[in-house]
């Protein structure tokens, strides 16, 4: 069973670098410019023997109720009172701030273990600082730099010794038995689907996947840009499994200023790269404007399973919106013809199961496999339909056989004579049959022609 970590202290102190250093990726945002980090962000780490759950979480400010930072911290006090070990970081350079003893009450009033990391301590000067920790009353701290790598196995050791304790006082019938084997065979008969939510600032994403968990898990409010990191949840569904990942806003190109918001950017445009099925939430005051496009068009040029959410139906103009919608898809949205469209209130709850089963039916198809025989006999049959066009050489182009070189999305070859002559007017026809012919409306389709080998050419 893995150890829940929370890192937590107050801004800037190193808690995303040292989130990143253990997860052994760059899923955090990290910049020199206090309160980059908003929401908790979960990830999994192996240090040495040890499995753990790393909680990264927002710096800790005093703010009145409503408020932005407010709200950031109760996110941060639910993550210390889910974890079994509570890492707190502070800047040993700095030394003590009075953050830090305000934030170390509260930390020791949740009765967790405590770990207490110097961070920064690379070079000569942190001395003050270290003997300062002590009045925390934490303990002594771990002489420690998330970035040079210093301090590891001390931080090991402390981890170790807490497991140790938890599994004593764990029930027989509570501690995990499995096998790495076991659990790498279960993985493989039903891997969680990887599903982004994207979509442009102050649409509902966050609000949607509060919904979808039951939870307050994502920092909502009326404030656009809330969300920065890419921030992953697991949801169970009808014996699915779904990792959620909530995504920042993303403005045009033209309007994107500052690092922060760079870098969020790039952390949404990486999630929808690793998603499998991606939901492209749009509010319904403004039904896919030209950004909402831009980013549907990267989608399925990504190769993802595509599945349009319009948010805030409780107070749309229903029949108006679904006009203006279906006009703009047909028109606009040619690639992935059929892309299944799900009308939801994330506020008020609704439509989310009818949301969950449009991503299962199309993830399913995302990874369809067409069997060869069945294949090739529609190959020839809308061949005798529709046969393809004269070449250069005024001679039919001969198109001999299909064969789906692979899934995630389907992908096809057609071996030719005469690949090149080959117009793409009738590629798209091929692939507008194929997608009637064998359920695959709403994913991308990839169909590439290469030249049949001559079998006499020795």
């Amino acid at each position: 069973m893995a150890l829940k970590v929370a890192i937590v202290g107050r801004p800037n102190v190193g808690k995303s670098t040292l989130f990143n250093r253990l997860v052994g990726k760059k899923l955090a945002l990290v910049h020199d410019l206090p309160g980059v980090t908003r929401d908790r962000k979960e990830g999994h780490a192996k240090l040495k023997d040890l499995e753990l759950t790393i909680v990264d979480t927002a710096g800790y400010e005093e703010a009145t109720a409503g408020k932005m930072e407010q709200r950031m911290w109760q996110q941060t006090k639910r993550a210390i009172d889910e974890s079994d070990v509570v890492l707190f970081l502070f800047d040993a350079r700095s030394g003590m701030q009075a953050y830090d003893e305000h934030f170390a009450d509260l930390v020791r009033k949740s009765k967790k273990p405590v770990i207490l990391l110097a961070n920064k301590c690379e070079g000569k000067t942190q001395e003050q600082g270290i003997y300062e920790s002590f009045k925390l009353g934490l303990g002594e701290p771990i002489i420690f730099s998330a970035e040079h790598s210093i301090g590891f196995d001390e931080l090991y050791l402390s981890l170790k010794e807490i497991e140790e304790q938890k599994e004593k006082e764990l029930p027989l019938d509570e501690i995990d038995t499995n096998t790495d084997e076991e659990e790498s065979i279960e993985a493989l008969k039903k891997k969680p689907i990887q599903v982004a939510i994207v979509g442009r600032p102050n649409v509902g994403k966050s609000t949607l996947v509060n919904a979808l968990l039951n939870d307050e898990r994502m920092l909502t409010g009326p404030e656009a840009g809330l969300t920065r990191d890419a921030i992953t949840s697991r949801l169970e569904w009808k014996d699915w499994k779904i990792n959620l990942v909530d995504t920042a806003g993303l403005r045009k190109q033209a309007k994107v200023t500052g690092a922060i918001e760079k870098m969020s950017v790039e952390s949404t445009l990486y999630a929808t790269n690793m998603a499998q099925v991606v939901i492209l939430v749009l509010d319904a005051d403004g039904i896919l404007d030209k950004q909402d496009l831009t980013i549907a068009r990267k989608v399925i040029d990504e190769g993802r399973a595509l599945v349009i959410a319009v948010n805030k139906w409780d107070i749309a103009n229903k029949q108006e919106t679904l006009q203006k919608l279906n006009d703009k898809l047909d028109s606009s949205l040619t690639q992935a013809e059929g892309v299944p469209t799900v009308t939801i209130s994330a506020l008020k709850k609704k439509g989310l199961d009818k949301l969950l089963s449009a991503v299962i039916k199309v993830y399913e198809r995302w990874n369809v496999r067409i069997p060869t025989a069945p294949l090739n006999k529609w190959f020839r049959d809308v061949q005798d339909q529709n046969p393809a066009p004269l070449g250069k050489n005024k001679r039919r182009i001969k198109l001999k056989y299909i064969t789906q070189a692979k899934t995630r999305p389907p992908s096809f070859y057609i071996f030719s004579s005469n690949p090149e002559g080959l117009p793409q007017s009738y590629l798209r026809f091929l692939t507008n049959q194929l997608r009637d012919t064998f359920n695959l409306r709403g994913i991308p389709i990839r169909i590439n022609v290469r030249k049949a080998d001559n079998p006499y050419a020795e």
